[in-house]
């Protein structure tokens, strides 16, 4: 299907402002996060109990960002890139199942290596669908995607290609994770060791900037892709087994190398003409 392309930019003659949205992502969340971890660390006290905000970084950021350069028209265009359509529909098959092919195999791992594995929901599997769509919601996707990959991915990808706008915008990912993993909750961070979430989430960027480059610069399957990575390892015990967690981290390297191999480093597409980087912010 042919399709109108989106506008060049939401900041058309300014650019998109990577530095300042980097700043307010970080400012924001870890505004949140490290009075928490610092507090849990033993080395502050008295810190106030902050609402569970931390997480919006990004999409604030983006938000702020668009509507100071081009109004609420901005912000309003933005927001429509995450219920886009005007991409080929099989596009959703790898942001839906490719992160659950890569955790079930490693689950069988896990079962093969560990027989104490327990699934808390089987008794009461409703709470499979339930949870996907909690996660989508409120469990990354929507607090994250509108910056991550609505408006920091574009520019950076412009400048260092596909492969490398995916891995620089998946350590700037993993990196804005860190206090989380000093904060005691029941997110997969804390006591976890970050190098392995680090490699897992900078890879999970790069297959992210492959489907985005090839369904028209829609948010919808980044979203979708993101509650399905964060679905399958929140619902499916793999990261209580060593070997699995290795066993997911070798398949996301090799599922990465013939995305990248197959479809090229440069644009991570092989339509003819196709632009590597549509920012339609």
């Amino acid at each position: 299907m042919t399709t109108e392309p989106p506008p060049a930019s939401s900041a058309e003659g300014a650019g998109p402002k990577v530095g300042l949205f980097l700043l307010l992502t970080f400012g924001w969340s870890w505004g949140f996060w490290v009075p928490k971890a610092l507090a849990a660390e033993g080395l502050v006290e008295g810190v106030p109990v902050l609402p569970e905000l931390g997480a919006f970084g990004p999409t604030v950021a983006a938000f702020i960002l668009v509507t100071y350069t081009n109004g609420i028209s901005g912000a309003r265009h933005l927001a429509r890139r995450a219920i886009r359509l005007d991409f080929p529909k099989r596009w959703l098959i790898p942001a839906l199942f490719l992160s659950p092919a890569i955790v079930f195999i490693s689950l069988g791992v896990a079962i093969a290596t560990d027989a104490s594995l327990s699934f808390p929901w089987a008794d009461n599997p409703i709470v499979l669908p339930v949870a996907f769509v909690v996660i989508f919601f409120l469990g990354g996707p929507v607090q994250e995607e509108f910056g991550w990959r609505g408006y920091l991915l574009d520019p950076v990808q412009k400048r260092l290609s596909a492969l490398g706008g995916g891995l620089a915008v998946g350590l700037a990912w993993a990196v804005w994770h860190i206090p989380l993993f000093y904060v005691p909750s029941e997110t997969i961070y804390y006591q976890n060791p970050f190098l392995g979430f680090a490699v897992s989430i900078t890879l999970l960027s790069v297959l992210m900037t492959w489907v985005y480059n090839n369904t028209n610069a829609s948010l919808l399957p980044a979203l979708l892709f993101h509650a399905s990575f964060n679905w399958s390892q929140g619902m499916f015990p793999i990261l209580d087994s060593d070997l699995a967690s290795l066993t997911l981290v070798g398949l996301l390297v090799f599922t990465t190398v013939v995305v990248v191999v197959y479809w090229g480093p440069t644009s991570l597409t092989r339509a003819d003409g196709e632009s590597a980087s549509r920012s339609g912010l």
